[in-house]
């Protein structure tokens, strides 16, 4: 009689989820438009991926806000600079910040985004050290601190790398909230940094290392205004080390510069950027320009522009999570067109608002406005980067039609790939509204520049009306 042969022990199944999709791993496989793997696996890590990057974000945008509320004080403990000069320290973060994120939208996906993360995050530690040993000496010459202004624009550079990279993770439908989410908590960073930043200069809360106070000439008290960048120093060095250790590289954003760089023949690239030029440009330079128009022309009536200017980008960057989920309901482009006439609406409030001649002008109705200006901004910002992946998804899935599921996966990625480049160098372009808006104020009168930033809003209104809005538009968003 045979001996039947035994059959074998199975061997333990390894859990390929926890191989290939744990915290700090790059990921090969990647399907979110699959229901049954994003039910299972992808939505748990896009959201471990999105609520690390988002206070990464807001760190980066407190390092290149910081000048915005540090030039309030700077003649009151004896610098001795020029309205215009403070301006243009104000501005010049904003140069370096359009120019590093062109850089970041392609270095990201090369290098891959964790790591990128990690990187591009502590590094910033350099110029807020430097900035807050600058600010003890008020002998520190202008040059110096022109240089260390733009340096800290380098931190408004991470906006590029997060954004593209948060939009691979998510499914189409939702990407606007999550792009939203993480845009709009990120821009936070702007109100953190107003409003913290004039609080924590007021206290020796950061000890002896921190250095001794600079004396108040205008308040007649001791304040330590160098806590407003050295504060920020051990908060960077947490979050990169988080994202290097909680973060995902995905092989699908992976794209060398070669494939990225087929944006730039595409229309819609050029068209968006327009868009996203009106409305994150003017959320960015608002912010940066208006503590020092509140303290110009309503200190003497006891406004102080630390009381006010964090709330405007505070609303701004809440909307932008409002504009990204109501883009999902009723469609980015409506919501766009929204944006654009409530902003131009907004500032027509604030040019009447302002001191002429002997009118002394309204307060109120200057911050009210401003703060509809943000609001709307903001939902223009959330709404735009809703558009950017459904116009390109759209357009690559039209040509793809018919010619089989290779070719359709093909047009998929190629499209997850564009969107990703478009929405980087769209923020890169729209960063340089940091820059130009306070020049713009430095340059000449302020209401002067709001005229011409109303008419640039009706030509954007035109844009997304004729390519994206109207009934038969090329480009349906």
């Amino acid at each position: 009689m045979s001996i039947p042969t035994p059959t074998p022990t199975p061997r333990p199944v390894r859990s390929h989820r926890a191989e290939t999709y744990k915290p700090g791993a790059t990921i090969g496989d990647w399907r979110p438009e699959d229901d049954g793997f994003w039910q299972a696996t992808g939505r748990t890590v896009a959201q471990r991926n999105l609520w690390v990057s988002i206070p990464a974000l807001m760190l980066g945008f407190v390092v290149w806000q910081v000048w915005s509320v540090t030039v309030v004080k700077l003649n009151d403990v004896g610098f001795a600079f020029s309205k215009s000069q403070l301006f243009w320290l104000t501005a010049i973060p904003g140069i370096t910040g359009g120019t590093f994120r062109i850089l970041y939208t392609f270095i990201g996906p090369i290098f891959g985004e964790r790591k990128f993360t990690a990187f591009s995050t502590v590094i910033l530690v350099v110029p807020m050290l430097w900035l807050g040993f600058a600010l003890q000496d008020n002998g520190t010459p202008y040059w110096e601190l022109v240089l260390i202004a733009a340096v800290c624009g380098i931190g408004g550079a991470n906006f590029a790398s997060s954004m593209a990279n948060i939009g691979f993770f998510f499914p189409k439908r939702e990407k606007g909230s999550a792009n939203g989410l993480n845009g709009g908590l990120g821009n936070l960073g702007v109100s953190v940094v107003q409003l913290v930043a004039p609080l924590v200069v007021t206290a020796a809360v950061l000890g002896a290392p921190a250095g001794g106070p600079q004396h108040d000439a205008k308040e007649n008290t001791d304040i330590w205004l160098q806590n407003g960048a050295f504060l920020w120093v051990p908060l960077l060095v947490v979050m990169a080390l988080l994202a290097w250790f909680l973060m995902n590289d995905l092989r699908v954003a992976a794209a060398p510069f070669s494939q990225q760089k087929i944006i730039f023949r595409r229309k819609h690239n050029w068209l968006m950027t327009w868009l996203y030029v009106g409305t994150f440009g003017s959320f960015i330079g608002f912010a940066a320009g208006l503590p020092l128009l509140i303290k110009n022309n309503f200190e003497a009536q006891g406004y102080q522009a630390t009381t006010y200017a964090w709330i405007g980008p505070f609303i701004g960057a809440l909307m932008r999570w409002a504009g990204g989920w109501l883009s999902d309901k009723i469609g980015g482009a409506r919501v766009t067109m929204l944006s654009f006439v409530g902003m131009a609406a907004a500032l027509v409030v604030v040019i009447f608002a302002l001191p002429s001649g002997e009118d002394q002008g309204s307060f109120w109705a200057f911050f009210i406005g401003f703060l509809a200006a943000f609001a709307f901004s903001g939902l223009g910002n959330g709404s735009t980067f809703r558009q950017i992946p459904v116009i390109f998804r759209d357009q690559h899935m039209r040509e793809a039609e018919g010619k089989g599921p290779e070719a359709q996966a093909a047009a998929l990625k190629q499209s997850e790939m564009e969107a990703g480049a478009v929405t980087g160098f769209s923020s890169a372009i729209a960063a340089y509204g940091f820059f130009f808006i306070p020049a713009m104020f430095a340059a000449m009168t302020v209401t002067s520049a709001m005229w011409l930033f109303i008419g640039f809003y009706a030509s954007c209104l035109a844009v997304c009306w004729w390519f994206y809005a109207r009934k038969g538009a090329e480009a349906p968003s």
